[in-house]
């Protein structure tokens, strides 16, 4: 009798780890099946945004109140950019942008603001980024090759008119 009661423990014991594994696994499972989200970025509140007074405020005001963005434009200081996202993960699939603030601070030439623009994901458009290659007109010529073809080139009445 006795050894009838450890073996039925020990059957019941193991169906517990079992469940315990599976349940351990499930978990696992649905956890991956779970969205993550991440957030890049900062754009100041709509209240900083509010009080920018065009005309009068700077580039120094600007850079004291709200703090100096993270992009400026390509040209020159002509605009500032501050840009927020949020990206979407999932275990399976590609990360996929949410969400996307970009507001444009445009400066005159005087360097006071002229515009504050305020764009999100749906004002933006897909680009295509092309990969081509742009091939070198630099040929592998030895140091000969040069100074031969070179002496066609050389104009022996400008040399000497150059010595008087």
């Amino acid at each position: 009798m006795a050894e009838l009661r450890i073996s039925t423990q020990a059957r019941t014991g193991r169906k517990r780890v079992r469940a315990a594994v599976i349940a351990v696994a499930f978990g696992l499972a649905l956890s991956g099946c779970t969205e993550s989200f991440r957030d890049h970025g900062f754009i100041p509140p709509q209240e900083e945004l509010d009080a920018i007074t065009i005309g009068q405020d700077t580039r120094d005001s600007l850079g004291q109140t709200l703090g100096r963005p993270a992009g400026e434009g390509v040209i020159g200081e002509t605009t500032w950019f501050y840009s927020q996202y949020r990206v979407r993960s999932h275990a399976w699939r590609a990360p996929e942008i949410v969400t996307r603030d970009i507001v444009a601070v445009s400066f005159a030439d005087n360097g006071t603001v002229s515009n504050v623009e305020t764009y999100t994901l749906a004002d933006g458009q897909i680009v295509d980024i092309s990969r081509r290659v742009t091939e070198s007109s630099i040929r592998e010529v030895s140091i000969f090759r040069q100074v031969m073809g070179n002496f066609g080139r050389i104009n022996v009445g400008e040399l000497v008119n150059a010595n008087n």
